[in-house]
């Protein structure tokens, strides 16, 4: 914490659940540009803003969907998401504020597409939650191999078990933990032996901002 300077998370708004989850699916597996592109075309064809809505996604005919650039997997997936949307499966943003972390990774992960990482990530980059430690993360477990000095990447319950110990504030110690692979010794050190997911684009930003929303401060 001392190398890596005062917590910092750059944040993005919550403002439809919906869309939010819509653009998580595009970026899945994607570079950020690549990603950004795609999904300003998904736009262009369904509706920007507030008309982002499951109803004109539905109502958007595959063959379209395709032609913005998205693989079949993930016009699937965007369907089902607009179909559970609509049906009321999927959270309301008002629904989204009052609920625990643990029933929207319930609720959320019921969507085609949609894992626990990706909703660990909304919970934290979206939604501000304090106490959020996304052990399926490649990054978390790296930056938790270099913390512990180990020669290969642990398991995710290992992390999850010594995490216990930075409750209620997980989500801290997993910034640190990513910001800790821009340190020198990290460029250093060797790939972990074990294959894990990718970790968030977010979380690599070398230009953030301070989030109020996460360490419980006003902002200035």
């Amino acid at each position: 914490m001392r190398r890596v300077g005062p917590f910092q998370l750059q944040m993005k708004p919550l403002h439809s659940p919906f869309a939010a989850l819509a653009e998580s699916i595009v970026y899945q597996q994607l570079h950020g540009r690549a990603a950004a592109t795609i999904f300003g075309r998904l736009c262009e064809r369904v509706g920007k803003g507030p008309d982002f809505t499951p109803e004109a996604l539905l109502a958007t005919p595959d063959p379209a969907l395709r032609e913005a650039g998205l693989s079949g997997a993930k016009t699937a997936a965007l369907k089902d998401l607009a179909q559970k949307t609509r049906e009321g499966a999927v959270p309301t943003l008002a629904e989204v504020r009052r609920l625990e972390d643990a029933e929207l990774i319930e609720r959320f992960t019921h969507v085609r597409g949609i894992g626990q990482w990706t909703v660990e990530m909304l919970l934290i980059f979206r939604l501000g939650r304090p106490d959020v430690l996304p052990v399926d993360d490649y990054a978390i477990r790296k930056g938790f191999m270099l913390l512990q000095g180990l020669k290969e990447s642990p398991r995710p319950r290992e992390v999850l078990a010594y995490g216990e110990r930075w409750r209620p504030w997980r989500s801290v110690a997993s910034w640190y933990l990513w910001r800790s692979l821009d340190l020198p010794a990290a460029q250093e050190a060797p790939e972990p032996s074990r294959s894990a997911r990718p970790q968030s684009p977010q979380a690599r930003s070398s230009k953030v901002r301070t989030s109020s929303s996460v360490t419980g401060r006003k902002s200035a």
